[in-house]
């Protein structure tokens, strides 16, 4: 069985630093990948940019998406994956610090599958990130990505 990984899309360091925190610190022994921009995201996963090289096979189980991101920022990035078959299938989670009702419905609309608010307080945000670690990595089953 294939190792799973997971894409974090996160433009914040502090933000970053606590998700890897709370996913390793519960031992969710999966591999993590960071992209910091939506550009960077979008070359990791279609191997574009830096990322030609990858094989474009190899996509993540998981990706959790910030929303206000430079250069292409969250919503462009989900709309981006659902429109393409090979990647549409690919559960996204908004891990988002915004609670705008126009971000949560956009969400959706374009296709996420989970929409959560980053808790403010550090505990609640270490116990989010492990939940969502173990839901979408341990306990969720996704199609192969074969069509």
């Amino acid at each position: 069985m294939a190792r799973k990984t997971l894409l974090l899309v996160e433009d914040n360091p502090d933000d970053e630093a606590l998700t890897l925190r709370a996913l390793r610190r519960h031992n969710l022994g999966n591999e993590i990948l960071v992209a910091r921009d939506g550009q960077e995201a979008l070359d990791y996963l279609f191997a574009e940019g830096d990322y030609r090289e990858r094989d474009p096979q190899q996509l993540p189980q998981v990706i959790l998406l910030d929303l206000k991101l430079p250069k292409v920022d969250g919503l462009q990035v989900l709309e981006r994956l659902r429109a393409e078959p090979r990647t549409r299938r690919i559960p996204v989670v908004v891990l988002t610090s915004s609670s705008e009702e126009r971000d949560i419905v956009r969400s959706y609309d374009l296709g996420a599958n989970s929409y959560v608010r980053k808790p403010v307080d550090f505990e609640q945000f270490i116990e989010a990130a492990r939940q969502l670690g173990l839901y979408w990595l341990v306990l969720n089953e996704a199609p192969d990505g074969r069509e």
